[in-house]
């Protein structure tokens, strides 16, 4: 089993191009793969992976990457205690930067992501943007403004001048922002969309697509990767269900036409398997397993389909 696990570790971290390749030789006779690809065709898009340690909250930090390093994902997102999670915490008092650095270069992990969800006392983006920044640099994942919309323009507008600060420090300590969909929230339509990405200019800030509220809302997941585009900077694998059906592969919902969108939109961040309402750890990591494998056969079906 050890074996199997590095085996696909290494085969996830260092051959998503090989995977796009192999997927469009396989299915595609036709069609060249990367490595055949003649100078003025693109090469397939390559599909990176990454979860959130939130799913292993009964976990210290350690452990809880070395399960995600051995689920073979290529990078990490930490959570903070406001979701009753105690790692960013732990890392701001525990660890440090270097100590995070380290933590992640022994389980061969990236750093993708902060949530940093102003949920509770100080717990949002400037808390720890300092800390982000000097472990390398990443992405802070935040929320947009909660309540009814009344005048869309306008409060995007106001949205985004209350961001500026938090643009300054993102860019003081060379890190991004994502702003996530969430139901209730200004940032929860197709228009809200289209009106965040033609307000916004800075290249620091971009969105969080979460299709589990885009469900809800009986808004195309499709529809909303295509108006983000290159502002799309974190997209949860992540669907409208109960318990780990909310996973991809363990829940009914088709992947592939979201990944699909993905690979049009030249989507260059990690897709990031993801639910709420964690089970035990054996049972979660089961849940990854089963996610991991099915967003691989999506990603050969959507190049094949290409």
């Amino acid at each position: 089993m050890h074996d199997r696990q590095l085996s696909r570790r290494a085969f996830l971290q260092h051959s998503s191009a090989a995977l796009a390749g192999a997927a469009l030789a396989g299915t595609m006779p036709a069609r060249a793969s990367a490595a055949q690809a003649g100078a003025g065709e693109k090469a397939p898009w390559p599909m990176r992976m990454s979860t959130s340690t939130v799913q292993f909250s009964s976990l210290s930090v350690e452990k809880a990457c070395e399960q995600i390093a051995a689920l073979g994902f290529a990078a990490v997102d930490f959570w903070h205690s406001g979701f009753g999670c105690p790692h960013l915490d732990d890392i701001e008092k525990r660890l440090g930067a270097e100590g995070l650095k380290d933590l992640l270069a022994k389980n061969k992990l990236k750093l993708y992501a902060f949530t940093c969800y102003n949920v509770g006392a100080n717990n949002g983006y400037p808390r720890f943007a300092e800390l982000l920044g000097k472990a390398g640099g990443g992405l802070a994942v935040r929320e947009a403004r909660y309540g009814k919309v009344k005048d869309l323009a306008a409060e995007m507008k106001a949205l985004l001048e209350q961001l500026k600060p938090q643009l300054e420090l993102a860019e003081k300590y060379n890190t991004r922002i994502a702003v996530e969909n969430h139901g209730n929230s200004l940032l929860n339509s197709k228009d809200s969309f289209k009106a965040f990405v033609e307000l916004n200019s800075n290249p620091r800030l971009g969105v969080a697509v979460a299709p589990y509220h885009l469900q809800a809302a009986k808004i195309p997941v499709e529809d909303v990767i295509g108006i983000a585009g290159k502002q799309l900077l974190f997209f949860y694998a992540w669907q409208n269900g109960a318990g780990t059906k909310q996973l991809p592969g363990v829940g009914p919902a088709d992947f592939t036409p979201w990944i699909a969108a993905l690979a049009k939109a030249g989507y260059a961040e990690y897709v990031n398997p993801f639910m709420h309402g964690h089970p035990g750890p054996d049972e979660m990591a089961k849940g990854l397993a089963t996610a991991r494998d099915y967003l691989i056969e999506c990603h050969k079906k959507a190049l094949a389909a290409s």
